[in-house]
């Protein structure tokens, strides 16, 4: 589990097919690199991932088909940067909202409308996801916890702050670059609760 509060930029080091339709991926990051044991699990850019390796300033995790087909880490290659966050811990402030780092899909970046120092941004995404969103509500884009400022039918609009766009990789995205999305936890819950909750309706009548 996650918050969307990026703790770190890192960089692509290496990417490494593994033979079995998966991907091995280096990522320098000094500050993380140290402190994680294998095994444990990061979010990058959004994605939760097992750390597989650990070095003094980078660390190797591995993505298996199934990530590679869902989220945008098939498109890393060395010198990308990425967003690091590890993982919630008992006990730890919750600034974001509930993340889980399991990527319903890949959303882009359609337009950057700069006002000062902040910026509105609007992402495509996906219409089958429509229901989850609200004004006002939470989403993740490449892990960072966001909040909705509008909807439409097949895009949204968030509010960048200038810490966020310093940040994260978020203030690095032009126009028409893919991103991972992960819809609000408790509204996808809710969703299926209400979809139950009509199908047994329906069933009785």
């Amino acid at each position: 589990m996650f918050t969307g509060l990026v703790q770190a930029l890192g960089t692509v080091r290496a990417v490494e097919d593994d033979g079995n339709g998966g991907r091995r991926f280096g990522v320098a990051e000094p500050a993380i690199a140290r402190r994680l044991a294998i095994g444990e699990s990061v979010a990058v850019d959004g994605a939760c991932m097992t750390v597989v390796a650990q070095h003094t300033d980078w660390f190797v995790f591995e993505a298996g088909p199934e990530s590679l087909a869902r989220t945008t880490l098939a498109d890393l290659s060395p010198g990308d940067r990425v967003n690091l966050e590890r993982a919630l811990r008992a006990g730890d402030l919750l600034g974001g909202h509930f993340v889980s780092g399991h990527i319903d899909g890949v959303g882009r970046v359609i337009e950057r409308i700069p006002s000062g120092e902040w910026e509105t941004v609007w992402f495509a995404f996906p219409p089958t996801y429509g229901e989850l969103l609200v004004e006002k509500g939470s989403i993740a884009v490449d892990g960072v916890s966001l909040t909705v400022v509008d909807v439409r039918d097949d895009r949204f609009s968030v509010m960048l702050i200038p810490h966020t766009r310093s940040h994260t990789t978020l203030g690095l995205r032009p126009a028409g670059t893919v991103v991972n999305l992960e819809f609000d936890l408790l509204a996808k819950h809710v969703r299926k609760l209400v979809k139950s909750m009509a199908e047994n309706a329906m069933a009785r009548r």
